[in-house]
C-alpha cells in the first residue's frame, strides 16, 4: 500500500517492496513536475538510492539530511531498510550481508523500472556503505556512480580475524551469538557469512566514480579503511571531515556540502 504526501514540490511515497515475501520498507521522494510531466527534460530525473547501516534506519539525522540535499539539487531519493531493520521484515539477529545484497538487487530492480528515473546512485553508511560498495560491483553496469559514507569496509576482514563489534572469538570455531553492548544479539551466521566477502574484489571490479567520506574522529570504523579503499579504487574522491564522528554529530553540514558539489557533475 502507498501513502502520498506532498511538501514544497515534492511528492513522497512510503511503502513496501517485496523480496521472497520479505517486505522492504521504503519511503521514495520525487519532484512532483516529474510526476506531472512538467520537467523540461521529459519527465526524466536521476534517483539516488540511500542505504542506513547496522543498526540503523531511514529516520536517522545523517540519512535525512543526506537524501533532503540531494532533493534540493534535483535528484528523487529512495531511502530503504533492509532486513530486520527499521519496518522491514525479518529479525535483526539473522540479517547477513548476503540477505542485504539479494534485497538491495530487488531494490535496484524495482528503481530501475520506475519511468521517471534517467540515471541511478547508490548511496550508503556504514554497513550500508559497505553494501554499495558490494552491489555496487554486481550493478557496475547499471548504476553511475557510488557514494559511501563512513563506509564499514572492515567486516569482513574482522570476520576472518575473529573480531566483531568488539568481540574477539576462533575463527574457526564461530560461536552461535554474538552479543553486542547494547544486548542485541546477532546470529553467528553473520560471520559465517562476512568471511566468504572479499571487498577488494568488488572495488575492483567498480571503474566508475566514487565518492568516500569520513570522519577523523571516528571510533567506529577506523579512516584507515576508507582511505585504503579510496586509494584502490580506480576513480575515487576521498573527503576527511576533520573532527567528525561515524555518524557526523558535529559537521553534518560539511558532509551534505561536499556530497551536493560531487553530485553537481551528474545533474
Amino acid at each position: 500500500m502507498t501513502e502520498n504526501t506532498t511538501m514544497a514540490g515534492w511528492v513522497c511515497q512510503e511503502f513496501y517492496i517485496d523480496h521472497d515475501s520479505i517486505p522492504l520498507h521504503v519511503k521514495l521522494d520525487v519532484p512532483e513536475k516529474v510526476l506531472s510531466g512538467e520537467a523540461h527534460d521529459g519527465g526524466k530525473c536521476p534517483l539516488v538510492i540511500v542505504q542506513h547501516g547496522f543498526t540503523g534506519d531511514m529516520e536517522e539525522r545523517h540519512i535525512v539530511g543526506v537524501s533532503r540535499a540531494l532533493n534540493e539539487i534535483g535528484f528523487a531519493t529512495l531511502r530503504t531498510e533492509l532486513y530486520g531493520h527499521g519496518k522491514s521484515g525479518g529479525d535483526f539477529c539473522n540479517h547477513t550481508l548476503f540477505k542485504w545484497c539479494s534485497e538491495m538487487v530487488t531494490v535496484v530492480d524495482y528503481a530501475r523500472n520506475l519511468e521517471f528515473v534517467s540515471d541511478l546512485y547508490l548511496c550508503g553508511h556504514s554497513q550500508g556503505g559497505l553494501l554499495v560498495m558490494l552491489v555496487g560491483a554486481l550493478e557496475r553496469d547499471r548504476v553511475r556512480a557510488l557514494i559511501a559514507l563512513s563506509p564499514a569496509a572492515r567486516i569482513p576482514e574482522g570476520a576472518r580475524w575473529g573480531m566483531l563489534l568488539g568481540n574477539h572469538f576462533n575463527p574457526t570455531k564461530i560461536p552461535d551469538e554474538i552479543v553486542m553492548e547494547d544486548g542485541k544479539k546477532l546470529s553467528g551466521n553473520y560471520v559465517r557469512v562476512a568471511q566468504m566477502i572479499h571487498v577488494e574484489q568488488a572495488i575492483d571490479a567498480f571503474r566508475k566514480s566514487v565518492l568516500i567520506i569520513h570522519g577523523d574522529a571516528d571510533e567506529t570504523v577506523p579512516i584507515r579503511d576508507a582511505l585504503d579503499a579510496a586509494e584502490r579504487y580506480s576513480d575515487a574522491k576521498m573527503v576527511v571531515i576533520p573532527g567528525d564522528t561515524h555518524c557526523y554529530d558535529y559537521h553534518l553540514d560539511q558532509v551534505i556540502s561536499e556530497l551536493k558539489g560531487y553530485m553537481a557533475q551528474f545533474s
